[in-house]
């Protein structure tokens, strides 16, 4: 028998070190519930600032990640024609994942009711800004000063001009060899700074939800829980049978797998309510989690992020309904098919930052006809349920990059099925 004194091999903190970045954020993330629900309002006082700390320090990356990945990723891609079949996939598989979102939605409006015996009547009107027309969303897609773009965050204006960009050096050729390593050098440079804030997310995690629990309590989600638990039990079932099932029959992979690569980057946008601030962790975990190479997931990443909202299609289908079975409106079958077109549509132009999906839940309500008064109570609970669309969103983004890096055959299989970290 050894005489060796009995130790403690690793300290308590070298048990959190040795822990994977997706467990450090889901355990900040209960934390952070159970200390709002316990300190209520006192806990937003105390560590809002440091969730709004964390907040900006991930918006710090979107804009010049989206740029510099976007023309890397680009550029990586010399063939003209793979560029295009890429593309293509990409939009076509985007919505038709988001018409199989909003689908679902309406079917468990209808089956579940959410909004029956609720009374609207009483809600009071609120103001909603008029979405754009079609002619002016296109129009406005080509930015008149892409410095200004950069510099306002604007999205799908910064998309256009990177890719613009990215055709533009490959087109230079040898003569713009110096800009295209310089964006090569940009990107990693960018991937570290990502690598250093995603350091912090189980702490800006746990602030975010300590502060939103504190904010709610059940006070506030009672009155409403039928429509809480519609929209979480459609994302649920959109992620696992439409995402999941897409992973497994197109890109013959097990889904499973899928999920446990892209889990850090589902509690981070569930804790953030923004797929574009999330963006940097989806990236991070398609890359090393799930084997998606470089110039895949620099490309149709950014673009999820802007125009795949399949979160926010289920719960304008949800909510669409709510409302018409609040204020006794029995819709039409045609009127559902306006639904599902509208909101497949709409939710390309829906920008991915938190509470954007109302102003699309107001076009899909006027599209049929339904009174907007409805807005005012969906309103009061959109921070809960948009942390439950923005992880579809990014799931969705994710999935999405799976299956064109597998067909394109640009997925690393042992990354995929090595273990997460």
């Amino acid at each position: 028998m050894s005489n060796q004194p009995i130790t403690l091999k690793t300290s308590p903190w070298g048990y959190w070190q040795n822990l994977h970045v997706w467990q450090k954020v889901l355990i900040g993330l209960v934390l952070g519930l159970i200390v709002g629900m316990v300190f209520g309002p006192a806990a937003e006082s105390y560590l809002g600032w440091l969730g709004t700390l964390f907040l900006n320090a991930i918006k710090m990356l979107v804009v010049p990640l989206i740029f510099v990945t976007l023309v890397c990723g680009v550029t990586s891609m010399t063939d003209v024609h793979k560029m295009g079949r890429v593309g293509v996939k990409t939009f076509a598989i985007y919505l038709a994942t988001t018409a199989v979102a909003i689908t679902i939605g309406l079917l468990i409006g209808a089956v579940l009711q959410p909004g029956a015996g609720v009374g609207l009547e009483a809600a009071q009107a609120v103001e909603v800004q008029e979405a754009p027309s079609f002619i002016d969303t296109l129009v406005s897609f080509v930015p008149t000063n892409p410095i200004a773009a950069l510099a306002n965050g604007e999205i799908l204006q910064i998309i256009v001009f990177a890719i613009l960009l990215g055709f533009a050096i490959n087109f230079a050729g040898e003569k713009a060899a110096l800009v295209k390593n310089f964006f090569d050098a940009a990107a990693e440079a960018i991937y570290k700074l990502t690598d250093m804030v995603i350091a912090l997310a189980p702490y800006g995690v746990f602030a975010l939800m300590a502060a939103t629990a504190g904010r709610y309590g059940l006070d506030v989600l009672l009155p409403l829980m039928m429509v809480i638990v519609a929209v979480y039990l459609g994302c649920i079932l959109h992620i696992l049978i439409t995402l999941g099932g897409a992973v497994a029959l197109f890109a013959r992979l097990n889904p499973f797998q899928f999920f446990k690569g892209i889990v850090e980057a589902q509690l981070v946008a569930f804790s953030t309510t923004s797929s574009s601030g999330t963006l940097p962790v989806t990236m991070a975990c398609a890359q090393h989690n799930l084997g998606v190479s470089k110039s895949i997931s620099s490309f149709v990443l950014p673009l999820g992020a802007t125009i795949n909202m399949d979160g926010t299609a289920l719960y304008q289908g949800i909510c669409v309904l709510f409302i018409a079975q609040a204020f006794g409106v029995d819709l039409s079958f045609g009127q559902y098919i306006t639904i599902i077109l509208t909101s497949t549509l709409a939710s390309i132009g829906t920008a991915g930052v938190p509470g954007a999906g109302l102003i699309m839940l107001s076009l899909v309500l006027t599209s049929v006809g339904l009174p907007l008064e409805g807005v005012a109570i969906v309103a009061g609970i959109d921070r809960i349920l948009d942390m439950a669309r923005t992880t579809v969103n990014v799931t969705g983004d994710a999935a999405v990059s799976v299956i064109i890096a597998r067909t394109e055959g640009e997925l690393d299989e042992k990354i995929y099925y090595a273990p997460a970290e």
